[in-house]
């Protein structure tokens, strides 16, 4: 049996997630009912691209990017190979590296992690694998497979892989990380989602689109496994889509923490944009 931390569980406390319930992976140490803190944007204090939905009666925030134009990232550690350990600390060293006219836009926990701070799967920065794939079998979320992986490749193209179908693609990341379960393979919901379990948190994940679009969900409400795989299939039109975590979750977004947990997060997704020629094409539609 692995022991893990879920990504933001706190370092005290390791545990072995164990599913209570075959569509949702189980409770996690740790989860709560909603975030501890949050902050509402209006009108033009959304970030390109991001927006508030309400979907099967839970609010969710997605955020639509342009891997290929903007600049998708995983932080994990400094530059002294120490852990950034939140959501928040990840945003703040990633704005302090900002280069000239580039602007920070959100942040999000993209993983779980061990006791000792290590990813439970694959984790790549910046070309160098620091965690290797993970494909023992074990109990939680990570564990309810098939699970997969997110990665950007050198030149900005994103995509998200079940385990053995990005193992046989033999993919070179620039940036990568692993978690479960999958959401959506090719369209499809996980084959052990009930439609609606009864096991229901916040949640947070990655999923991409037909046209290569990149996008980031987070609920502000607890939800079912099937249910937030439902919102990647019918609002965020992905084809594929990853869980990232649950109820421990954190969103940052421009200058705000509009979720914090107040959790510690291992491996962190952030994206940066870069300069454009022209500012006033607007945002994209999700």
């Amino acid at each position: 049996m692995k022991t893990f931390l879920s990504a933001a569980l706190g370092l005290a406390a390791a545990v072995a997630l164990v599913p209570k319930d075959p569509a949702s992976g189980g409770r996690q140490m740790g989860d709560r009912e909603k975030s501890t803190a949050e902050a509402d944007l209006t009108g033009t204090d959304w970030p390109d691209g991001c927006s508030e939905q309400v979907f099967e009666d839970a609010r969710a925030i997605l955020c639509v990017v342009d891997a290929s134009a903007d600049s998708v990232r995983l932080v994990y550690r400094t530059d002294q190979d120490e852990v950034l350990g939140t959501v928040s600390k990840a945003s703040e060293h990633v704005r302090l590296g900002l280069a000239p006219g580039e602007r920070f836009v959100l942040a999000m926990n993209a993983g779980m992690y061990h006791a000792d701070m290590q990813p439970v799967g694959l984790y790549v920065e910046a070309g160098v694998e620091m965690a290797p794939l993970n494909r023992d079998d074990g109990f939680g979320n990570f564990f309810l497979k098939p699970n997969g992986v997110f990665f950007v490749k050198d030149d900005g193209s994103a995509g998200v892989l079940e385990t053995e179908a990005y193992t046989q693609a033999g993919i070179k990341p620039a940036f990568a990380t692993q978690s479960g379960p999958m959401l959506l393979i090719d369209g499809v919901i996980h084959p052990r989602f009930l439609p609606d379990g009864t096991s229901k948190f916040i949640r947070n994940g990655v999923g991409v689109r037909a046209d290569g679009k990149v996008v980031f969900a987070i609920t502000r409400d607890k939800v079912s496994l099937g249910s937030f795989a439902r919102l990647f299939r019918d609002v965020a039109d992905c084809e594929n889509a990853l869980f990232f975590d649950g109820a421990v979750s954190s969103l940052a977004l421009g200058d705000d923490m509009v979720i914090d947990s107040g959790e510690p997060a291992g491996p962190v997704a952030v994206v940066i944009a870069r300069p454009k020629a022209d500012e006033g094409s607007g945002r994209p539609e999700i």
